[in-house]
């Protein structure tokens, strides 16, 4: 069994493991219990149905009478009259509310969000008198070598309880999640115990001995004056330096701002100002590297900017920061998929180890809830930011092409421009359809919205995959211009960049575009198979056959990669429900 955070007692209920309303109501009195505790225990197990089953049991969601929105936009059918009787906060909360009202928790929480899963826990424990014992997955990290007890998730998740117990004045929870976070605070990272001090600062007197603790641990940390003055106020970035000066942790010059000269590179980033940032540079007061940079844009900037500056060609891209953080180390913090592929594809190494041993992808693990890696993608959705830069790193490291091949595939299209042009535009217009977040990916970094779109006129109405506007590649005799060649460029680098990071795309790809069936699928895309019963029946067959050739390519490419057993299961941008392939339209 994998560790997880260990705060239940003898009194704790797991999610979705108590009774409905009317099982409780119905129980014989227990020998081992008094009459009274008995009648007491079986009054929260009923309320704490009521808050559980609500989605299973229609008629306790009829009976809600208003309506919790959380940060992330789903809503939590609650009654008043029962929140109101338990807790004075909720009393006056809903005194001038009307009935059915929707109360956005932003408006009560305006200083941080908490997630759904740590507000259901608090609303449970108001309801119940009970503390659950956290949702399956939630607090467990997709890395499967954590002990889970102290990792992002799960710091995540006793700050999100803490803070709704102190905002929804409940004393007790907050006295005990407190508890909790001081246990396992010294093996926690330390940009986690970050978020714990910002928490601990808007909880106030509550969270006292919360915060000191907490401060004292940063003091003898090694995080840079830059990160703590992104993430906490003005009053404890002072504190914390001012005791780092006490303690002779760091020296002066460590333990101070950047000088003059970098923070005017930052503004610029900042600013999305690349071309300013040459011009600094320029004056010869500093270089990238010395102003790290590339660390500042990868961390707070626009993915964008972040590429216009790699573009520069004047940093190293493996350089560390005085914490020891390659740049492809904090992008695996930051989690934007483009900016780790940007830095992949200008040379950074997946390989690199931060002072503590730590790779890119086992960062970028740890920061991700296992309930989000794991959770399948429904059709027609994009894939996970968090699954996708896992899986982006996980390939990084299991092969290493030259980039600048053009795909296999690309090759069946035969030396003629047009041909090629037309084929690429397919090819990408395809992948947009059936992997749209990875399609982004890589387009975004090939840029290819910078270019012109073309006609596809000369091809099959039916086989057309989207309208365009542009030059026409049609026409005859036809010329080659430079928007043609900005155009194959940036398409054949989308093809180049899904062959790297995303094989198994690429491979469902060469199987549509380079088969037989191709027209079969591009028509089945337009027309309604629902409309014509032997076009239904076509789009079965393809399914099936094209289900066949997506296994055997993933298990050809298992066997050559060494895939483990548990990540070789998922597959990028698709679903496979009963075991059978589906196209996402």
């Amino acid at each position: 069994m994998r560790g997880r955070v260990a705060f239940s007692d003898s009194n704790d209920v797991s999610g979705g493991s108590c009774s409905t309303c009317c099982a409780a109501t119905s129980l014989s009195p227990s020998p081992d219990l008094p009459p009274d505790v008995f009648a007491l225990k079986r009054l929260s197990d009923t309320l704490e149905s009521i808050c559980f089953h609500t989605s299973s049991l229609p008629d306790f969601d009829f009976f809600a009478d208003a309506r919790l929105i959380a940060a992330s936009g789903r809503e939590i059918p609650v009654h008043r009259c029962i929140l109101a009787a338990r807790s004075l906060f909720f009393k006056n909360l809903f005194v001038d509310r009307e009935r059915n009202a929707k109360l956005d928790l932003k408006e009560l929480m305006k200083e941080y969000d908490v997630g759904y899963d740590a507000l259901v826990t608090v609303l449970a424990y108001v309801y119940s008198g009970k503390v659950r014992t956290p949702p399956r997955d939630v607090c467990v990290c997709a890395d499967d070598e954590c002990s889970h007890l102290a990792c992002m998730p799960a710091v995540a998740y006793l700050v999100d309880v803490l803070y709704a117990s102190f905002i929804f004045h409940i004393k007790e929870l907050v006295d005990r999640f407190q508890g909790h976070l001081m246990d396992i605070l010294d093996k926690a990272e330390a940009d986690d115990v970050l978020m714990v001090i910002s928490v601990a600062s808007l909880c106030g007197t509550a969270c006292e001995s919360l915060l000191v603790r907490s401060i004292e641990i940063i003091v003898k940390s090694d995080v840079d004056v830059i990160t703590l003055d992104r993430a906490l106020p003005p009053h404890l970035v002072k504190k914390i330096n001012d005791s780092r000066m006490e303690l002779g942790v760091h020296s002066p010059k460590n333990n101070s701002f950047p000088d003059k000269h970098i923070k005017r590179i930052h503004r610029a980033l900042e600013s999305d100002d690349v071309e300013l940032v040459r011009m600094l540079l320029k004056e010869g007061h500093t270089n990238l590297d010395d102003a790290c940079a590339l660390h500042f844009a990868v961390a707070y900037c626009d993915a964008k900017t972040t590429t216009e500056l790699l573009d520069l060609a004047i940093a190293d891209i493996n350089h560390r920061n005085p914490r020891g953080y390659t740049v492809l180390h904090v992008a695996a913090i930051r989690k934007e998929p483009n900016i780790i592929v940007s830095l992949l594809t200008k040379g950074a190494r997946p390989s690199d180890l931060t002072l503590d041993g730590r790779k890119a992808l086992q960062i970028s693990k740890r920061l991700t809830r296992a309930v989000d890696y794991n959770k399948s993608t429904e059709e027609g959705k994009a894939t996970p930011k968090d699954r996708l830069c896992i899986e982006i790193l996980e390939q990084a490291e299991r092969r290493d092409p030259l980039l600048g091949e053009a795909a296999m595939s690309l090759a069946m299209a035969g030396d003629d421009l047009r041909k090629k042009l037309l084929y690429l535009e397919n090819r990408v217009a395809m992948a947009k359809l059936l992997f749209p977040r990875e399609a982004k990916v890589a387009m975004d970094i090939a840029q290819v919205d910078g270019t012109d779109d073309f006609h596809l006129t000369g091809m099959n109405k039916n086989m057309t995959v989207a309208q365009r506007t542009g030059v026409d590649l049609n026409e005859s005799p036809f010329k080659l211009k430079e928007e043609h060649l900005n155009r194959l460029r940036a398409l054949s680098k989308t093809v180049e960049l899904g062959k790297r990071f995303f094989p198994r795309c690429s491979a469902i790809l060469n199987t549509i575009m380079d088969g037989e069936d191709y027209p079969e699928i591009a028509r089945l895309q337009i027309d309604s198979p629902e409309e014509c019963p032997s076009k239904k029946q076509r789009r079965m067959e393809i399914e099936e056959d094209f289900s066949k050739a997506f296994t055997e390519d993933k298990e050809e490419f298992d066997r050559t990669m060494n895939f483990s057993s548990s990540s070789s299961s998922s597959s990028i941008g698709l679903t496979k429900p009963n075991g059978k392939l589906t196209f996402r339209m």
